[in-house]
């Protein structure tokens, strides 16, 4: 809370510093970006979600299976419990008990795989669009650019998330170094 009014006050400072030079040199070109848009509707937004998926789909499909598993366990308890030997009906009781730890403990260490792999992956696609932004306001030579969670009030006239969203979405440019490869190999 204190992180964002620090950022808020600083953004205004700057805002204010910045018209004040503009004004005396011309025009601001202030732009407002919404990065939780452009993290979600980007591509790859749903590349990181597919990654995902693959990595972890396995180990929640061996969970479901352990669930179905202790769930069977679980009605043939409940069943046959009145006609089971004492015996079979205690070692099923640990087998039920037991295959509630192994779930319990396997959901958690999954549970805290994913997390921080979902947190490494949105990370990192947060960087790419952070620089894709910087990138896309230097282009246009912006004065300012600033992220919408901040922002009290903004007009859609500075808002350039669709802006900077195409150049999530282009592929990327090639680099002088491909260009002078593919150039000596043609």
């Amino acid at each position: 809370m204190i992180r964002s009014k620090i950022w808020l006050a600083t953004a205004i400072l700057v805002a204010g510093l910045a018209s004040g030079a503009a004004t005396a040199q011309g025009n601001l070109k202030i732009g407002i970006i919404n990065v939780g848009r452009l993290v979600e509707q980007s591509p790859q937004y749903a590349s990181v979600m597919k990654k995902l998926e693959d990595e972890f789909g396995p180990r929640q499909r061996d969970i479901t299976a352990m669930q179905t598993k202790l769930r069977g366990q679980t009605e043939t308890f409940q069943k046959d419990s009145p006609v089971m030997a004492e015996a079979e009906r205690l070692n099923l009781e640990r087998q039920i008990r037991d295959g509630q730890r192994e779930l319990e403990r396997t959901q958690n260490v999954y549970l805290e795989d994913l997390n921080l792999r979902r947190n490494e992956e949105f990370d990192k696609l947060q960087r790419e669009v952070l620089l894709k932004a910087n990138e896309y306001a230097r282009a246009q030579k912006f004065d300012l650019l600033l992220a919408n969670q901040t922002v009290i009030f903004a007009s859609t006239a500075v808002d350039v998330t669709e802006a900077v969203l195409a150049t999530l979405k282009a592929p990327p440019a090639s680099s002088v170094m491909d260009r002078m490869v593919r150039s000596a190999t043609t």
